[in-house]
This record gives C-alpha cells, sequence and structure tokens, in this order.
C-alpha cells in the first residue's frame, strides 16, 4: 500500500487489484456520506443493501441533508440516519461534529467527493475513511480521506461507481443491483385523488433542478392529450413548486377528470407512493426519474445537456430518448443558445411509443395502443 504526502499530511493509497484491501468486521460501525441530489441518494442506495446483506450484523448509519432525509429513513438496510441542516450555518455544523464524534465509527464511505464531505468524512473520527480517487473527486476531497477506490472517469454510470466502495470492504459487486423497495410497501399513503383513480395511471414529471433539462410545455401538453384520448390511461404530474405554473396551465387546459396535478404539493413520501404505485413514468433526467427505477417502475427518460451513458436510471437505459445535437451534452444549467434545441427536438410521438415499450416490458398490456 504506498504512501502519499501532500503539505506535510500522510494519506493511504489503495489500489484496485490490491492484496492489502481489508475485509470488513462483520460487526463494524459505517458511515455513509452521500447528502446530495435526491436522485444520486436514489442511486447510492444500492450500496447500504449490498453492504448489509453481505455483513448482516454492521450498523449503516448515512450523513444527509434534509431534503432526502425520509428516503433514507425507510430504507430497510440503514440503521440510523444524521442530518445535517445546512442552511442554519455553523450551529448545524457544530451539531453534526457532536455527532460524529459520539458515534465512533469504524469506517467512513464518502461518496460526495467534494471538499465538505472530505472534511465531515474526517470529522468522522473512522481510521478507514475511503474516498473517490484524486482524479474523480473535486475540491481536493481526496486529501482528507485514507484510501480510495480506483479511477473511473465519467463514462461509467453513477450507480456502478458507487458499488465499487464495496471493494474495500471485501464485498464482491452484485451482478444486478437492489435498491432495497422491493419488500417496502409505500402506496399506503397515496394522495386521495391518486387513490381514487380508477385505473392505471401514468407519472409525468414535470421538470428538474436544471432549467436546461426540462422538456418544453408543448411537448407535454400533446402528451397528455394521447394519453387522455386513448382512454385506456390516467395522468398524473409531478414536481416541484418551480414546475407549478406549467402544471397549472395544461390542468386548466384541459380540466379532465384523470389528469391530476400534484406537482408541489406532495410530500418525498407521497412522491414515492405514486412512483411505486405508477404504470410508467417519464420525464427528465431527474431525482424522481431515479426514484422511479429505485421502485422498479419503468422510466423514460428525456435527456438533453447531461450523459445518459452517466446518469441514465438504472435498468432503464433502453427507454432513454435524445436527440443528436452537436452542443450535447454540454452540462449547463441554463442553455446558452436559449431554445433548449437538445430537448424541444424531442418529440411526443416518440415518447409514446416509449412508454409503450416500457408498459409491454413489464408484461403490461398496451395502455397507449
Amino acid at each position: 500500500m504506498g504512501q502519499l504526502s501532500i503539505r506535510g499530511l500522510r494519506y493511504c493509497r489503495c489500489m484496485k487489484n490490491s492484496a492489502q484491501w481489508v475485509k470488513a468486521d462483520s460487526a463494524c460501525s459505517i458511515l455513509i456520506i452521500l447528502m446530495g441530489s435526491l436522485g444520486d441518494v436514489a442511486r447510492g442506495l444500492c450500496l447500504g443493501t449490498a453492504i448489509k446483506r453481505a455483513l448482516p450484523m454492521s450498523r449503516l448509519t448515512w450523513l444527509v441533508e434534509p431534503k432526502c432525509r425520509e428516503l433514507v429513513e425507510i430504507h430497510p438496510s440503514i440503521d440510523e440516519v444524521i442530518v445535517f441542516d445546512r442552511p442554519k450555518g455553523l450551529p448545524a455544523l457544530i451539531t453534526l461534529y457532536k455527532a460524529l464524534r459520539r458515534k465512533q465509527f469504524d469506517v467512513t464511505l464518502d461518496l460526495q467527493r467534494h471538499l465538505k464531505s472530505g472534511v465531515f468524512s474526517f470529522l468522522s473520527g473512522a481510521r478507514r475513511r475511503i474516498g473517490f480517487h484524486p482524479r474523480d473527486a473535486k475540491e481536493l476531497n481526496w486529501i482528507f480521506n485514507s484510501q480510495y477506490i480506483s479511477y473511473c472517469g465519467e463514462a461509467m454510470p453513477k450507480w456502478r461507481h458507487y458499488l465499487r466502495f464495496l471493494g474495500p470492504l471485501g464485498i464482491a459487486v452484485p451482478k444486478i443491483p437492489d435498491f432495497g423497495f422491493s419488500e417496502t410497501h409505500l402506496m399506503d399513503g397515496l394522495p386521495k385523488k391518486v387513490a381514487d383513480l380508477p385505473g392505471p395511471f401514468a407519472v409525468l414529471v414535470m421538470g428538474s433542478a436544471w432549467e436546461s433539462k426540462n422538456w418544453i410545455e408543448e411537448g407535454y401538453s400533446q402528451l397528455i392529450r394521447d394519453i387522455l384520448t386513448s382512454g385506456k390511461m390516467q395522468v398524473v404530474m409531478v414536481g416541484d413548486k418551480s414546475q407549478g405554473r406549467i402544471s397549472d396551465r395544461l390542468y386548466r387546459q384541459f380540466r379532465h377528470p384523470y389528469l391530476v396535478d400534484y406537482v408541489g404539493k406532495t410530500s418525498l413520501r407521497e412522491l414515492l407512493g405514486i412512483l411505486q404505485a405508477a404504470a410508467v413514468a417519464v420525464g427528465p433526467d431527474s431525482g424522481p426519474g431515479h426514484l422511479a427505477a429505485a421502485l422498479g417502475t419503468p422510466y423514460v427518460a428525456l435527456f438533453g445537456p447531461t450523459s445518459a451513458r452517466r446518469t441514465a436510471p438504472c435498468g432503464n437505459e433502453h427507454l432513454v430518448i435524445q436527440v443528436g445535437v452537436p452542443c450535447a451534452p454540454c452540462y449547463k444549467r441554463q442553455c446558452p443558445e436559449v431554445r433548449r434545441e437538445c430537448m424541444r427536438r424531442i418529440r411526443p410521438d416518440r415518447v409514446r411509443e416509449r412508454l409503450s415499450e416500457a408498459v409491454l416490458g413489464m408484461g403490461k398490456r398496451d395502455f397507449f395502443g
């Protein structure tokens, strides 16, 4: 195991095939740090499932921010959740430091790869602090960790990248990821208007945190018209408050009893229930898309400024729709060309065809035919 010295500090380098990787003790205490976006946390849950299956006596703690707390709390493999309430500033940091030091972790897995998570990894006090390879990390994150996984680059799907953290624990990477929700029933708390729908429904995710990822309103309008006209399926719109104006206009445009608008009106747990109950879902590269995939609901992902190779929902790669424009993927939150051609050129009829493929692939009859 090589040594690396930076600014007088010495850090342990753990290479991919190193024989000196040490298998974690079956009863060890493990901290997972992944506080980022809803999509990242959803994808990372497969790591928790794999660890608990291989080390059933281990204790798994997850450090997360408030927006993803409900998701981690209901996961069957996670024993405890620590919340970093970032908006509270310094008091939140002090509270977090005290909580971390009380736990006496054996291993910390830093899945965030930013400066903040690196500092929290160091503050955890664990002797084994495992993070991303320096070339995959950002903001000198790796300085705060004592080991790191091998270099992967941006071509590897994120969920596969997270599963690389199993290697240093002496755990084999599963051939098929398990996000842990196969035995979890989340539909008991469905919002009334959704629970009262008389038949199968499709979920339309109306946007994402990046404006550049969002599909055009005209596309959603035509897709809703096609679905409702078929008479075989209902539609539920979901999203956050920022997409409320679009969903409100669409709702008023159709005023159909089988079009339900829950944009900005659900808790995370209710959103999970809606996605689990849905026959299929569609929308941009977004957190709800990765939640749908984790819950086993097929998701037709509309890609533009980001890479489907890196972030397509797990198991739904064949359902991705992405048109060929020279500037994609640009990874810009706002389109410098204003028109968002990469999303504007996605045709509603193509989306409907892919929705049909999705439901047929699940062994269901074609509700869109």
